[in-house]
């Protein structure tokens, strides 16, 4: 009998080794290299023998196609970023923190599914039955018609999934836990966790039920195991949030059957994830209107607008290099923004400490935000106080000029529809007047201010100095 070959697999690149070193040459990172079952010996029977292929059916471009029938899970934040609902035969795989929700997001998803007459199975990995009923119990879900099982192995999974009437979703809670009997190695290894994937997947394909996959994260915020996982799943969500802040963030990074670009927005309470129907006035309460540093930047996630407000601190530094600190923001995109701040307006921040924060614990990932914190940054180093009725958007370049971006008529009615009256934007050709589709012109619902340079709001910050609004002088 042939002695099995030893591979080394890299635990966080998934790369093949030959043999054992303390750096793995893909991805660089040390001690992640693991003794593992070759990857032939993970092949099924027929296919180790080299069976003689058959012939498959080709088929044009042209034809009819349907959309993808949908299940709506009833919770309408979870259907916006899955695309309008759950695809059957689909899989999904959500990473997200510890203790950021994901549990008690996927149980408030089953049991709204069982409510409306769907089978319901959640296979945990991780806890106890009891300890699922008690989450349940503490949500108020306990009659929910949903079947737990507490199993980490995919063929008894698999084989219990096929008994009886086929599930409308499984959830699995999670991936890294799982392991299969093809593979000889420990649970949650690179080769486990893509093994249990496959079977999992061609479950679903097979039998046309939906599949959620729960993912680890590593310290890095991605989710851990081989990212072949990615590729193979339809759909990658990540479950976002601080665990100082009371709310969460569904956002799409990857789905094959709904766009990539939307968010979810749930707000965490003694009885679970409540959904928030206007994030914008979420994430606008409590701001301070009479301070400067602060200003709102009307932003797009997906198709929905969101408005959040930017803070800037500029004070002068104690040390040799200044210190740049960004939450919520590419701190790339700062450095940028502080450059053109001063090649272009001769705003010096060389000598100055900058923090920047996003409020809420929101994350902005779009360039449009640039002319909202170059405003902050100027507001916080002259003491001017920015308008509290207005908002901001645009996009600036190296040259010192503001781009238009889009949706801009979109940013505009979400801001008027939270009482803002003004809006500090680009003059746009299409977008800021118009619909943006070349049609009819649509009068903006609120006055805006154009700039075409960063100069511009540097000019008008600085015409404003420190003053006050009058409220703030009658209350000082």
């Amino acid at each position: 009998m042939a002695k099995r070959a030893a591979s080394f697999i890299c635990q966080v690149c998934g790369a093949a080794h030959t043999r054992w070193q303390g750096k793995c040459d893909a991805c660089g990172a040390w001690n992640s290299i693991a003794e593992e079952a070759a990857p032939g010996d993970t092949l099924p029977a027929t296919l180790r023998g080299g069976r003689k292929g058959r012939l498959i059916a080709l088929e044009s471009l042209s034809g009819t196609s349907e959309d993808a029938p949908r299940i709506r899970v009833g919770i309408s934040e979870l259907d916006r970023v899955a695309g309008g609902g759950l695809v059957p035969g689909s899989v999904l795989l959500i990473g997200g923190d510890p203790g950021i929700g994901k549990s008690t997001l996927l149980i408030q998803a089953s049991a709204a599914l069982a409510t409306a007459g769907h089978r319901i199975i959640y296979v945990s990995g991780e806890e106890a039955v009891a300890q699922v009923r008690l989450r349940a119990e503490r949500l108020g879900l306990a009659g929910a018609a949903v079947e737990l099982a507490a199993e980490t192995n995919v063929e008894d999974i698999v084989a219990t999934l096929a008994e009886g009437r086929r599930p409308a979703l499984v959830v699995i809670d999670s991936i890294q836990t799982m392991w299969t009997d093809t593979v000889e190695s420990a649970p949650g290894t690179v080769t486990q966790v893509r093994s249990s994937a496959q079977i999992l997947i061609r479950y679903a394909k097979r039998a046309g039920a939906a599949v959620i996959l729960v993912g680890h994260v590593t310290k890095d915020g991605q989710i851990a195991g081989p990212r072949v996982v990615e590729h193979m799943v339809d759909a990658v969500l990540s479950f976002e949030g601080d665990g100082a802040h009371h709310f969460r963030i569904l956002r799409a990074q990857k789905n094959r059957f709904g766009p990539t670009d939307e968010i979810g927005v749930f707000e965490m309470t003694g009885l679970g994830l409540a959904e928030v129907a206007n994030p914008s006035e979420l994430f606008l309460s409590n701001r301070d209107r009479g301070a400067p540093g602060t200003a709102v930047y009307a932003g797009m996630e997906g198709t929905r607008p969101v408005l959040v407000e930017i803070q800037a601190l500029v004070v002068p530094t104690s040390l040799g290099t200044p210190r740049r600190a960004v939450v919520g923001w590419d701190p790339s995109r700062l450095s940028m923004v502080l450059a053109v701040l001063e090649a272009r307006c001769g705003v010096k921040l060389g000598a100055h400490d900058v923090h920047l924060n996003v409020a809420g614990g929101f994350r902005i990932t779009e360039p449009a935000a640039d002319l909202a914190v170059a405003a902050a940054l100027v507001s916080s180093l002259s003491g001017a106080v920015l308008p509290p009725d207005g908002v901001y958007f645009g996009e600036v370049s190296l040259t010192g000029a503001v781009r238009a971006v889009p949706h801009a008529m979109a940013r505009l009615k979400e801001a008027a529809k939270l009482g803002f009256t003004r809006a500090v934007a680009p003059e746009a050709k299409g977008s800021a007047k118009g619909n943006g589709n070349g049609g009819a012109k649509e009068e903006p619902p609120l006055a805006i201010e154009t700039v075409s340079s960063l100069g511009d709001i540097v000019a008008g910050i600085a015409a404003r100095g420190g003053r006050r609004p009058p409220r703030e002088r009658q209350e000082g």
